[in-house]
């Protein structure tokens, strides 16, 4: 969540650049500092009164020592009403603070400048673009038919077992996920992150730590028995690791990878659009994360964006660069660029990565802090990108890569699968 003194010292910019995300934070701005004057005014009130009574205890020691206990009780009875007192305002203090946490919790991350204003995905920012679009074949045809004919991806069996959205990869399809996902990951190893295999399910400090929770409760899976999440997303067990952690300055950058199924219920998904591998409720993602100290984060930002073009270059799928608008941020990143590959079969452009910089938005949730070189705690920056997503890569490696003989497998990808072709 933002800081309460980044607030107040940046009230109008706040405002400014949160009104590129389509809202209005006025009202909310105010409230966050009127609430914020209340409870320093409570605490002030608080610590005063706690000072009066500790110093009355004191004098009512000494006088017990000297004999003089009608003076002390005397001094007894407004250390009571002190006490009653200070409780009230401990009362008032907590009510405040919890009134101002949970405004902080509902106001997200401040765009950053390079944002533009914008509200859906049609006006995010093309930035970069590369590779020829394939001409296919005169038969071709979209990946959920390829799935059908050569029997490596079943969509119906997934629906007989739990439903829509689960499908079951069969034969060469599983070999060719699986290849994906150690393809990904030695990838990210070699570029010097730290491999974790993390858990599946997160509690609720998790996902408030990470941002998930409040904003996108709706679309994550609840165990309601143990009142645990299925994770949406790598980013958050990864990033949790950090959470109430005073790390070393000389120990950033901080670097981890990571393999997991996720989970999103994606409420509302459906008709021709969504089809086949195209939105899934379990799909399988490999995540890159990076602990920043702030002078570094947004280099570290470009140097993920060149990472992930590599892969991509290597997988050789015509991709490009979005800088996304205002309106499509997401709720906790100040700054995100999405790759997004092209589907010859389906002739469109599908996501597959989203890289993004939360800056201290993240950490201020976690008390994710470093010592500077001042002395002084300081929130670091917190980073993630997909690296990759493998539902859209998958689609588009079928349909990109068929021919009338079946479908190519990607030279880069050979000495993972054990097998050039799918026919």
């Amino acid at each position: 969540m933002l800081q309460v003194p980044f607030i107040k010292e940046n009230k109008d910019k706040v405002i400014a650049r949160l009104a590129v995300r389509n809202i209005d934070a006025t009202e909310m701005i105010e409230s966050v500092i009127t609430l914020d004057e209340k409870r320093k005014a409570i605490q002030t009130e608080l610590d005063n009164t706690l000072a009066e009574s500790n110093k009355l205890s004191k004098e009512i020691g000494m006088l017990f020592k000297s004999g003089k206990g009608v003076e002390a009780n005397v001094l007894k009875d407004q250390t009571v009403a002190l006490k009653e007192t200070s409780k009230t305002l401990s009362d008032d203090l907590a009510s405040t603070t919890d009134q101002l946490n949970s405004l902080l919790y509902k106001i997200p991350n401040v765009p950053h400048d390079s944002v533009p204003t914008g509200k859906t995905d049609e006006d995010n920012e093309e930035t970069f673009r590369e590779g020829d679009i394939p001409t296919l074949h005169n038969a071709a045809k979209p990946h959920w038919e390829l799935a059908k004919d050569y029997n490596i991806i079943d969509f119906e069996l997934g629906n007989k077992i739990t439903g829509a959205g689960f499908p079951v990869y069969i034969g060469k399809g599983a070999r060719l996920q699986r290849a994906l996902i150690a393809y990904f990951l030695d990838k990210n190893t070699a570029a010097g992150y730290t491999e974790y295999q993390l858990p599946h399910l997160i509690n609720e400090a998790s996902g408030l730590g990470t941002g998930q929770l409040p904003d996108k409760e709706g679309q994550m899976y609840h165990v309601t028995g143990d009142n645990l999440y299925l994770i949406p997303t790598a980013e958050v067990p990864g990033t949790n690791i950090f959470r109430d952690t005073l790390v070393n300055e000389a120990d950033l950058p901080i670097t981890i990878t990571g393999y997991t199924p996720c989970f999103r219920r994606e409420a509302g998904s459906y008709g021709a659009h969504v089809r086949g591998l195209n939105r899934l409720h379990q799909f399988d993602k490999v995540e890159i994360i990076r602990v920043e100290h702030p002078d570094n984060s947004f280099k570290a930002l470009e140097s993920m964006v060149e990472h992930i073009q590599g892969i991509l270059k290597e997988l050789e799928l015509p991709y490009r660069i979005l800088r996304l608008c205002g309106g499509d941020l997401t709720f906790t990143s100040v700054l995100t660029m999405d790759f997004e590959v092209f589907s010859a079969a389906q002739e469109k452009w599908l996501e597959v990565s989203s890289v993004s910089n939360f800056e201290t938005y993240q950490a201020n949730r976690l008390k994710l802090r470093f010592k500077n070189t001042d002395g002084k705690n300081e929130f670091a920056h917190t980073l993630n990108g997909s690296s990759l997503a493998l539902p859209r890569i998958l689609a588009s490696i079928l349909e990109n890569y068929q021919t009338p003989e079946g479908i190519k497998v990607p030279k880069a990808l050979i000495p993972y699968t054990g097998f050039d072709i799918i026919n």
